[in-house]
């Protein structure tokens, strides 16, 4: 659909539309801005990981040591208090790889094991502090429908990855995408080690453990805290997408119909304008006992479609000489001659163009008095502030109300 561009002498109509216009355009914009803070604030996830989960589950601490392997290994868990994991343990040297880890296991109410959904998040943070120093080992436990048989915990996907820590306190970051499977999970399952994959949907017992850099019959002490993981909940985003698309086309929607009626009463205006100069025409045309203003009155109203119609023909055709023609449409129309002949042309053409009784435009153009084409396009916009295309294509809805209507 064609629009018109409006002059600078608009209607009413259009200013009030276009204020209104305005203020819609800044609500929305206001709005969405609000919304996408809202949204995009809410996408991001953060959940302390010690803390007593809302479902009423909890981690339970447990130490695990090399003992099954005849080890002598040994650890002790300090008093869990919500905000960090505190224990001591001590490799010894009885077998050739040591083993001690702080492992803490999902329980619900009933202390059953238990399993949350990690899927959404990507990283885990938290404070490591070490004395002495230390390389561990961060690992997650998670079931495994295919392989894994619940509460043996050797069946589950164990992804893991280390960490250094010292006494002062080192804040780790472990991405939980980029984790890795330990060798000795597929040699316990004869798998091969390409499957790499796993999945951190069900995860029931988290793991900070010893690794083969650790320090060998040294009392060691551990504190984690600070434990939080991170992630991105990608459905607010997209909410916040069919929000704005929403909110935009409906804007969209309500400005094309609003700005399409009022510009029909626009030109509505602008025809019930034009329709007194005709009536004044032909009132004096009528009334009139001045027979030179008559006559020239009279000579143009039924000579104006003739492209070649100009004031020396005007003179030549009435006997009224050339200033008094001017003075005389002046005084009664306050137009010059030029002005006065396109006021009927165009005035002509966009009653025919409203009529829409199949012409083209070039032929409602010849019909008026207009050889070139182009010319009178330009005149017509000058005039009615839009194109003879759109002007006959709104004058068409006017007639149609309803398809304005929104439904």
């Amino acid at each position: 659909m064609m629009y018109c561009l409006e002059t600078n002498n608009q209607s009413r109509q259009m200013q009030t539309f276009y204020k209104k216009a305005l203020l819609a355009l800044i609500f929305l914009v206001v709005a969405d801005a609000l919304l996408a803070a809202l949204f995009i604030y809410r996408s991001y996830l953060s959940v302390t990981v010690l803390a007593p989960l809302q479902d009423r589950t909890h981690w339970r601490s447990v130490g695990e040591t090399d003992a099954p392997w005849r080890g002598t290994s040994t650890i002790r868990m300090h008093d869990p208090d919500g905000e960090r994991l505190r224990y001591d343990f001590h490799l010894t040297t009885a077998i050739d790889y040591p083993f001690a880890a702080a492992t803490l296991l999902l329980n619900d109410r009933q202390d059953r094991l238990a399993q949350v959904d990690w899927s959404k998040y990507t990283s885990a943070t938290f404070l490591a502090k070490c004395a002495p120093a230390n390389s561990l080992i961060f690992g997650v436990l998670a079931f495994d429908d295919k392989i894994s048989r619940v509460g043996d915990f050797p069946t589950y996907r164990t992804p893991q990855s280390f960490f250094s820590c010292n006494e002062a306190g080192v804040p780790v970051t472990v991405d939980l995408t980029r984790l890795t499977m330990p060798e000795w999970w597929f040699s316990l399952h004869k798998l091969p080690v390409s499957l790499q994959d796993y999945k951190l949907d069900k995860v029931s017992k988290i793991v900070f453990g010893t690794s083969f850099q650790s320090p060998r019959d040294v009392a060691s002490r551990v504190e984690i805290s600070e434990f939080t993981l991170h992630g991105r909940d990608y459905r607010y985003i997209a909410a916040l997408a069919v929000v704005l698309l929403a909110s935009w086309s409906a804007f969209a929607l309500w400005f094309f119909r609003s700005h399409a009626r009022a510009l029909i009463a626009s030109l509505e205006s602008k025809k019930k304008n034009d329709l007194p100069l005709i009536a004044y025409r032909q009132l004096i045309l009528e009334s009139s006992k001045d027979k030179e203003k008559a006559s020239v009155l009279q000579f143009v109203a039924t000579n104006y479609a003739d492209a070649e119609l100009d004031l020396e023909s005007v003179v030549v055709g009435t006997g009224v000489n050339r200033s008094k023609v001017n003075d005389l449409l002046k005084k009664e129309l306050g137009m010059t001659f030029t002005g006065y002949l396109n006021k009927l042309r165009l005035t002509e053409a966009g009653r025919l163009l409203a009529e829409d009784n199949g012409a083209t435009v070039s032929e409602i153009a010849y019909s008026v008095g207009y050889g070139n084409v182009s010319y009178f396009n330009r005149l017509f916009k000058e005039e009615y502030g839009c194109a003879p295309k759109a002007f006959r294509s709104l004058s068409t809805k006017q007639k149609q109300p309803a398809e304005l209507t929104p439904s």
